[in-house]
């Protein structure tokens, strides 16, 4: 049975209120998820979906129908202008949003093998990278990071302190479907991580803390990021907390050129990350060639 949703109902307040309150989608523990490729990939990478809100505009495209016809969920039909706001569309209705159970914050879902190496499906020979991002205060500069981290093959993000939400409609909506298919987990505070990192390193994983700084130790090009290492990012303004540059092995700084002092903390991210996958490939090329 298909509910239908033509008013500003209880329902629908409730959803709504998923998009501008964090506290109200911690306590339901759930939030919404908006465009094709998102709603695709949570599908695919089998995340628990509540509830499927679809138009009551028909006909639905191929896509909407594969959707509502393949995911165990209960279905609404929604008026289109009501999904419009859902959907975060001034001019017109998506065909589908979902209600997507969150996950619970465990860093237990990153996975590090004894030895530093990674332990995903896709890469499970290659060393252990991870990116913490401390403090972030822009939702779109989360979802921005995990995209960036999820296409140069990081094993999963880290997002600690007082920052925006991993799962306000900004995040999920700039991260296009890469919050779905790489494990990011918040904490509180450093001391957490700490303890995480402290486990592994006693099993044996050498992984490496490495902040990135304009004032950094090493220009980033000439640091070695080979080996297994969690990256961390500091607030867009404030950089890393005194607690995190205490802790920090090594500060990498990125070479900069023109009248720019520094890069945004996402754009800074995406460079230091290129640079890890290409030394990383010219290890493997180089190790390939000596055989």
């Amino acid at each position: 049975m298909v509910q239908q949703v033509t008013s500003r109902n209880s329902r629908f307040q409730q959803w709504s209120s998923l998009l501008t309150n964090r506290n109200k989608r911690q306590r339901a523990r759930e939030f919404l998820v908006q465009g094709v490729r998102p709603v695709t990939v949570a599908v695919e990478r089998g995340w628990p979906v509540r509830v499927l809100i679809h138009t009551t505009r028909r006909p639905l495209s191929r896509w909407a129908e594969g959707i509502l016809r393949e995911v165990r969920a209960e279905r609404v039909a929604m008026d289109p202008a009501l999904l419009a706001e859902l959907g975060g569309k001034d001019e017109s209705a998506p065909e589908l949003v979902a209600v997507v159970e969150m996950p619970e914050d465990d860093l237990s879902r990153i996975a590090l093998s004894p030895a530093g190496l990674s332990r995903t499906a896709a890469s499970r020979t290659d060393p252990f990278l991870g990116v913490l991002f401390d403090r972030p205060s822009g939702p779109g500069n989360i979802g921005t990071v995990i995209r960036s981290a999820d296409a140069f093959g990081a094993d999963g993000v880290i997002v600690t302190g007082h920052a925006a939400d991993v799962y306000d409609p900004k995040s999920v909506r700039a991260s296009t479907g890469s919050l779905f298919a790489l494990p990011t987990v918040r904490v509180p505070s450093h001391r957490e991580v700490v303890a995480w990192l402290e486990r592994h390193r006693e099993r044996g994983a050498p992984v490496a803390l490495v902040g990135t700084d304009e004032e950094g130790e090493t220009d980033l090009f000439d640091f070695d990021l080979t080996g297994p290492v969690l990256l961390l990012v500091g607030n867009e303004t404030k950089g890393l907390s005194a607690a995190w540059r205490e802790l920090c092995d090594h500060t990498v700084r990125i070479p900069m050129a023109g009248s720019a002092s520094s890069l945004n903390a996402a754009g800074a991210t995406a460079a230091v990350l290129y640079e890890v996958s290409r030394q990383r490939l010219a290890a493997r090329r180089g190790g390939a060639g000596t055989e």
